[in-house]
């Protein structure tokens, strides 16, 4: 079927019986978990988001995550509930059917990152009550300060950070 230049072609369609052989980058999405999992992330979920990262443009459903990833249905269930809850990923539904496909959400990480700033403020000044505490021990007093201007730092400089990035892809 040919599509005129007047129509506008809907999204792709879904290809539940996409195979192994179609995924890409499995590698580097893999080795991209494992950074992510060393930085503090928990494995299934790093290892989603990065086959998600790596997805064809209509992403994947829960049974090609499976697929993908090798393992069972329970453990993608876990992994993109708890991305979602995050707002890393999203659930996209093609009206007539009953699939459900995951995608990684647009300005995903420094959204989640500018969110977080008022986090590292309120953790500053938790820190500061830390130091005060510690008023007579002068080591207690420079880990605690030190930690919490460089939390106030975050709290300053991400949102920043983000609005320069945010320019730049412009």
């Amino acid at each position: 079927m040919s599509v005129s230049s007047s129509e506008t072609p809907g999204p792709p369609p879904i290809d539940e019986h996409r195979t192994i052989d179609e995924h890409r980058a499995i590698t580097a999405a893999e080795q991209a978990a494992a950074v992510m999992t060393a930085a503090g992330m928990a494995r299934m979920p790093a290892r989603v988001l990065m086959a998600l990262v790596a997805a064809p443009a209509d992403g994947y459903t829960a049974a090609q995550l499976a697929e993908r990833l090798g393992v069972s249905a329970a453990a993608i269930s876990g992994a993109v509930t708890y991305l979602h809850r995050l707002h890393f990923i999203e659930r996209l539904s093609r009206p007539g059917t009953r699939v459900v496909q995951y995608a990684v959400v647009r300005e995903t990480f420094y959204g989640s990152i500018t969110s977080n700033a008022p986090i590292y403020g309120r953790m500053a000044a938790f820190i500061d009550e830390i130091a005060e505490a510690h008023a007579g021990d002068p080591a207690a007093v420079e880990r605690a300060t030190e930690m919490a201007d460089f939390f106030r730092f975050l709290a300053e400089r991400f949102p920043q950070l983000i609005d320069e990035w945010r320019q730049m892809r412009r």
